[in-house]
C-alpha cells in the first residue's frame, strides 16, 4: 500500500491541528508554516476533513479550525480513510461482489489480500491521533518553525 501526498500531508496537518488547536483555533497559514506544505493544497486537505467530520471551521478574526472530536476518539484510519478512500492494498472481487470472480473457488492469494487488509486497518484503526501528538511534543517540544516566524 502506498499513500498519497494527501494521506500523508494530512495526517501531519492533523497532528498539527490537534496539537495548537487546544486553546485557540489554528490558521491554515500558521499549519502551512509549521509543516511547510502549501495553503492551497492545505485548504483542500481540510475540506476533505471537514466533509468527514473531523474538522470544525471556526469564523471570524480570530477564527480558523479546531478538531471536531477530541484527538484520542480520531484515529489514523479515519483521517487516512477521509483523504485517501479504501485503504486496501488490493480490491479483490472474491470478496466485493455476488457471484466473486472466476478463480475464486480455486483462489488461495484473497486470504493473502485479506490478512494485509486485516492488518493495515488493525494498526490504523487502533493509532489514535492523541498519541501522535504526545510523539510530536517528545521529539519537538519546542514547535513547529524553528528559525522561522510563524503564529502557534
Amino acid at each position: 500500500m502506498k499513500l498519497s501526498t494527501k494521506g500523508r500531508y494530512g495526517l501531519r496537518a492533523m497532528i498539527d491541528l490537534a496539537r495548537y488547536s487546544e486553546e485557540e483555533p489554528v490558521s491554515i497559514n500558521s499549519i502551512a508554516a509549521r509543516q511547510d506544505i502549501s495553503e492551497r493544497y492545505l485548504e483542500q486537505l481540510v475540506a476533505l476533513l471537514r466533509k468527514a467530520g473531523l474538522v470544525n471551521s471556526i469564523r471570524g478574526a480570530t477564527g480558523g479550525y479546531i478538531l471536531a472530536k477530541k484527538a484520542n476518539e480520531i484515529s489514523v484510519g479515519d483521517v487516512l480513510r477521509a483523504l485517501e478512500g479504501s485503504l486496501e492494498p488490493v480490491k479483490c472481487a472474491a470478496y466485493y461482489s455476488e457471484d466473486g470472480c472466476m478463480a475464486a473457488d480455486g483462489c488461495v492469494t484473497k486470504y493473502v489480500w485479506q490478512k494485509i487488509n486485516d492488518s493495515i486497518n488493525d494498526t490504523v484503526n487502533h493509532m489514535m491521533l492523541d498519541e501522535l501528538v504526545r510523539e510530536s511534543k517528545s521529539l519537538n517540544p519546542e514547535g513547529g518553525c524553528e528559525g522561522q516566524k510563524c503564529n502557534h
